[in-house]
This record gives C-alpha cells, structure tokens and sequence, in this order.
C-alpha cells in the first residue's frame, strides 16, 4: 500500500507549501498537485525524486510510512539489534574502535569476526547495566578533545532517546562514524542536528534512517591534561575584544 497521497498532502500543510507553490516547483499544473493528493494520479520517477527533495523526506518514507498516522519513520520502535560484544569471565569488555578501522567497522560492526579482531579493554566503575564501545578521535572538531582522544559511549537502542545537547558518537550509512553534539529534531522533520564544539565547523543535518548505531557518550581517555584557558581553543572575536578591554582597563590604571 502506497502513502504517498496522504503523506504528500500533509507534509505539504505542515511545511506551508500551497498547491500552487508546489506546482511551481515542480513546473506543473496545480490540478496535478490535486490529483497526487487525492491519488488519482501518480507522479513519475523523476518528480518524485524532485518531491522529496522539496519536503526533505526520503523516497521510501514517502511511498511506504504513513507518516500522518504513525510520525516520522525515524522515531519508530526499531527491531531488536544484536550487538557482537566480547567477554571475560562473564563480564562484558569494551571493544575498541581505532581512528584506522573507523572505515572497517561500517561494514564490519555485526561481523563477529570482524569485532573480535578489535583491540578489547575493561574499565572501572561504568555501570554494568549498558553495553560500552570506544571510539578514536580524529580531528578537532570536538575541542578541547584532541585528536587521538578515546570516548566510550553507550549504546542507545532507539533514536528516539537521544537527548538534545548530548555528545554521541554516531554510526551513519552517509557520514561514517562521526562524533558530534546532537540535537533531536526526529519527530519534526525525522532528522538530527549535528554540531561541533569547535565553531570552526558547521553543523549539519542527517536523517535517522541512515542511522546504523548510536552511542551516548559516558566518559572519556586522554593522555592530553586540561589547560586552564586552553590554548587549542579557536579564539573568537569576542575574546580579543574582551583581551583589548582588559588591556586598555590596565593602562588606565597605570596612568592614573
């Protein structure tokens, strides 16, 4: 069964499109709109495409979720996810995701053999109710943690539990493994919103269907000591205006 009448009709309200807003953009007659959504006629390949790119919704989503009905297809109970985890005397250890096998692990993270070839730790004092995996920085855009920095995430098993403003480490069918903060817009428009710490990088967008794994960050290994002030930080605009004023405070001071 096809949704695509109802779906485009009701993303088309939320988004604010009129009929003869779409029509212009997709260079039709606005009765076609009113054919599609009354399903009486269907558009071809081409305008499809064309269509989910305009309402920012995946082809599959928009052909067979009933969106309306059910909300986004992100936000949907996903099945149950055997995770390949290592043990030692019955306790589970972290397996770790080196910066090297970032790219092996795409293809490799429900491989058993594959994971049992990663490089395996323990560590105090995390809870024993989660499954852990560590994951190798690489990069700055998460400054101050610096390249070569380990984090070790939890698994989250819905997307929909992802907590806006929280640090995790994503695994995407479109991005790779990634490392951002994360802010939850899913039952919006069925997509999360991506930022660096470091403002040097811009956020961007992904859809949670391309969404392979995802891993709330607990805790974090470094061989990097926190600096007061620290020096790797990107100094900003407002920070040279403030070091200026605080020059210029001192100066008077000096004269007076």
């Amino acid at each position: 069964m096809s949704f695509l009448s109802s779906n485009l009709k009701f993303l088309r309200k939320q988004q604010g499109i009129t009929q003869n807003e779409l029509a212009e953009k997709l260079a039709v007659q606005r009765t076609m709109i009113s054919a599609y959504e009354d399903g009486r006629s269907e558009p071809k390949l081409q305008t499809l495409k064309l269509l989910s790119e305009i309402l920012d919704v995946g082809l599959e989503e928009l052909l067979n979720h009933d969106i309306e009905t059910k909300g986004r297809k992100a936000i949907q109970k996903r099945g149950i996810n055997i995770l390949t985890i290592a043990t030692n005397d019955e306790k589970e250890n972290i397996t770790m995701v080196p910066q090297k096998a970032s790219a092996g692990y795409l293809n490799g993270y429900s491989d058993p053999e594959y994971m049992e070839s990663l490089p395996q730790f323990n560590l105090p004092n995390l809870s024993q109710n989660a499954t852990y995996r560590a994951f190798e920085l690489a990069g700055d855009s998460m400054l101050p943690l610096i390249p070569g920095t380990i984090v070790i995430g939890s698994y989250v098993d819905q997307l929909k539990d992802i907590k806006s403003g929280k640090t995790y480490v994503l695994v995407t069918a479109t991005e790779g493994v990634v490392y951002k903060r994360v802010f939850n817009y899913l039952n919006e428009n069925g997509k999360l919103f991506l930022v660096s710490d470091n403002d040097h990088y811009k956020p961007f967008e992904i859809r949670g269907e391309d969404v392979l794994e995802a891993w709330e960050s607990k805790a974090f290994i470094s061989t990097d000591f926190p600096n007061p002030g620290d020096k790797k930080k990107p100094i900003t605009l407002e920070d040279l205006g403030e070091m200026i004023q605080d020059i210029q405070a001192d100066l008077r001071k000096i004269k007076g």
